[in-house]
């Protein structure tokens, strides 16, 4: 990964969601809903609190998280695209 996040965020790969819904209606890119579920890729170094320790994190590399629909911020690399948080943006681990 080239990518290596700083600090409290994480980097998340949005899950795909399907392309075809029920009735066979496909939706075009441009009215489809961003994912709200994502991989967790990589962490980064860690939050420091006033004490100047490290806090841990409450999230790591391989969870299933559900992210906020519009949070985060978007980075495309490899073909691939990825969205870099704060982990308190992230709003609760799946599974």
């Amino acid at each position: 990964m080239k990518i290596k996040p700083l600090g409290d965020r994480v980097l998340v790969e949005p899950l795909k969601e399907g392309e075809v819904l029920k009735g066979g209606i496909i939706i075009p890119d441009s009215a489809k809903e961003k994912p709200q579920e994502g991989t967790v890729i990589a962490l980064g170094t860690g939050k420091i609190d006033d004490d100047g320790k490290i806090v841990p994190f409450n999230v790591k590399k391989g969870d299933v998280v559900l992210m906020p629909k519009y949070g985060g911020t978007e980075v495309k690399m490899d073909g691939k695209v990825y969205q870099i948080m704060r982990e308190e943006d992230i709003l609760a681990v799946i599974g």
